[in-house]
């Protein structure tokens, strides 16, 4: 039997992949068209400053992405996962944040990863395969990326049990992704995160796509409507939009921080690239559904947002492009001169103590590397000819 086989009952109507149910109430307080709305429940009070620095945070975040997955088409990198048209809601949530907050990555959130203070460096390291995560996650308050889908909810949550044991007046983030929601993970912290009052905030980045999968394909009820089957609060925010996501975010972190339990938003997005460097979106996307999407996008909107209100010049666009493309060219260099670890690097965090197994095997791997000569190419790197190569 597959999915085409199973049941589907008339009340449930059909979902059209990328579009929001109009029903479903959504917050916004910017509009694809750069306008300022209201919101009964969310205002914002916000300055020219303010507005500048996520633009500059949007642009940059989006700049070395897109410089990331270029290094990874020459071959510098093994794989990249594009955050690409989920700027506003990873930089908008990961604003709200207090520095003794906690947050709680998958493997795509870049933007929150540099507002948090990760140099971008030291995640394009993970995914050249030089080190193993590249940041102490106690330095940021950012956890290191978690590629087990849905895992990271539930240490997100235990995490939050922890500071609500010792009184400390700190809240989490867990990010996921529509996909995940799908991972019996995700619905143990939800349950374990309503029935303990955890201080957690369920941030769902719904994308749209579950790398090839739409999201009619994942669940038939809007994804935010799943909290109230846990007893807790969830809603739905326009993820295209950072002053919308910020005042959301804040909001539930607010009301975690105060002992009310967690909070689950689903930020609706679009993600405007493959799901990673291996993915080919033309094979399962409808025509015409990215470009649509494209009229909502999260830095566009900013940019307009910043004009219509006389906040921001062509010189001052100019000098964020700018630095955006210094950035770029300093990623570039620092990947393509960085150097291959030692492989002994693997054997030396295992165990917190020495382990008999691991000797040994740490012993027979030097050995093998050393049946090398000086000269020859290293185990596995192309060679021509045998010269300098020990049989």
């Amino acid at each position: 039997m597959t999915v085409d086989d199973l049941p589907r009952t008339a009340a449930a109507p059909a979902v059209v992949p990328g579009t929001a149910a109009p029903s479903e109430p959504m917050v916004q307080l910017l509009t694809p068209a750069g306008e300022r709305v209201a919101h009964p429940e969310f205002s914002l009070d916000i300055s020219a400053d303010e507005v500048r620095a996520l633009y500059r945070d949007l642009v940059l975040v989006r700049r070395f992405d897109s410089e990331a997955a270029s290094l990874q088409r020459q071959g510098e990198l093994g794989l990249w996962t594009s955050s690409l048209g989920q700027e506003a809601a990873q930089v908008g949530s990961a604003r709200a944040l207090r520095p003794g907050d906690y947050a709680f990555p998958t493997f795509r959130e870049h933007g929150v990863a540099w507002c948090r203070g990760v140099d971008p460096m030291d995640l394009m390291g993970m995914f050249r395969g030089v080190n193993h995560g590249g940041w102490n996650p106690a330095d940021k308050n950012f956890h290191l990326y978690t590629i087990v889908i849905g895992a990271q909810t539930l240490h997100a949550t235990g995490y939050a049990m922890g500071l609500a044991k010792d009184g400390a007046q700190d809240a989490v983030v867990a990010y996921f992704g529509d996909g995940a929601s799908s991972q019996g993970d995700v619905s143990e912290a939800f349950n374990f995160a309503a029935v303990y009052g955890a201080p957690v905030v369920f941030f769902c980045q719904n994308n749209q796509w579950a790398i090839s999968e739409p999201t009619d394909r994942q669940f038939r009820a809007p994804l935010h409507r799943r909290a109230a089957g846990f007893g807790f609060h969830g809603l739905r925010v326009d993820g295209n939009d950072v002053l919308a996501c910020l005042a959301v975010t804040r909001w539930a972190l607010e009301r975690a921080r105060a002992g009310e339990g967690p909070v689950l938003v689903e930020a609706f997005t679009y993600r405007m690239a493959p799901h990673s460097t291996s993915d080919d979106p033309s094979r399962y996307r409808p025509p015409g559904e990215q470009e649509a999407w494209e009229g909502r996008d999260p830095v566009a909107r900013v940019r307009a947002y910043l004009l219509r209100e006389e906040w921001a010049d062509q010189d001052f666009f100019d000098g964020v492009d700018e630095e955006g493309e210094a950035l770029a060219r300093q990623l570039r260099a620092g990947i393509r001169g960085m150097p291959d670890p030692d492989p002994d690097l693997i054997f030396q965090h295992v165990y917190a103590q020495p382990h008999p197994l691991v000797a040994e095997e740490r012993t027979d791997h030097a050995a093998y590397l050393a049946g090398f000569a000086d000269d020859a190419p290293a185990p596995g790197a192309p060679h021509s000819g045998t010269k300098g190569v020990t049989t």
